[in-house]
């Protein structure tokens, strides 16, 4: 596995929002280790079994926590991750709709403080039977030796289904996220896989819109020697049309569905039709 293993102490931003609070449980229920939550001016009550605090720096006094995730609304959430950037060693962005320039700002800011950020607009991240960070069905996934990497959350689950379903389950799955500027992004995470003794093939899913697919094909051929089985989203897409994701449209012959399958095929790597043929191609690949 990577990023999440059993050392992963986490915080939850927003704890007692909508989304924070039901996920929260959620997650809480598949024995991740949420330490703490965040909820400015409703410091000292509690979260069911977890105590809220004002601010992390204030939960630290405590409590030993590495990891974030956030469910902050937007317009709050570049101060929530800055907050979390200075002080931890991962920070998950489940956040939608920030704007692009906090986005490159919280990025940026990741980098310069060596911190790992995955996301934002992230399905999160989730090691099978160790513990999630994020908002992903728990029943369909299995401890397992393929990694799955996405930037689709809804086929994600499709193909970590369909992979649990054939026996493999999955040593680690996770989502990038969606919009043009997010922090680990697809070489980030196979050059984890790559080095991780518990994954033996991964899975790439990416979709219409921008180059990263394009720019992974040329990494995979340099950098990885495990398998990597490959499938890209909207491939009916029409030019100029954006396709569900912030960073899924298409400009001029960049970020078509052809122009990534291509790179990948050139590079060696195998690229499914349709997520029904993904396992047949990770049997194929060994």
């Amino acid at each position: 596995m990577i990023i999440l293993d059993e050392n992963t102490k986490c915080i939850v931003q927003g704890v007692t929002g909508k989304q924070g609070s039901f996920h929260t449980k959620q997650m809480l229920d598949y024995e991740t280790k949420i330490m703490a939550g965040t909820s400015p001016g409703k410091g000292g009550q509690k979260f069911g079994s977890i105590n809220i605090y004002n601010s992390i720096e204030e939960a630290r006094k405590q409590l030993n926590i590495n990891a974030s995730i956030i469910f902050v609304p937007a317009p709050f959430a570049k101060d929530a991750a800055f907050e979390a950037i200075s002080q931890l060693d991962l920070v998950v962005i489940i956040t939608e709709h920030i704007p692009v320039h906090d986005s490159a700002q919280i990025v940026e800011y990741a980098r310069r403080n060596d911190t790992i950020v995955v996301g934002p607009n992230t399905p999160g991240i989730i090691s099978p039977g160790v513990g999630k960070l994020g908002i992903m069905p728990t029943h369909i996934f299995d401890a397992g030796n393929i990694g799955i990497v996405s930037r689709s959350g809804t086929l994600t689950y499709e193909v970590a289904y369909q992979i649990t379903r054939a026996g493999m389950g999955q040593s680690t799955c996770l989502g990038i996220g969606g919009d043009p500027i997010v922090g680990l992004d697809f070489s980030d995470v196979l050059s984890m896989f790559e080095e991780d003794d518990d994954t033996d093939a991964a899975v790439l899913i990416g979709e219409i819109g921008g180059n990263a697919e394009e720019r992974v094909a040329e990494f995979i051929e340099n950098n990885i020697s495990k398998p990597v089985v490959a499938y890209i989203a909207g491939t009916t897409a029409p030019p100029g049309k954006r396709m569900g994701h912030a960073g899924a449209i298409i400009e001029g012959e960049t970020g078509t569905a052809e122009s990534k399958i291509n790179a990948f095929k050139e590079a060696g790597v195998d690229v499914a039709n349709s997520p029904s043929e993904i396992v047949e191609l990770i049997n194929k690949s060994f």
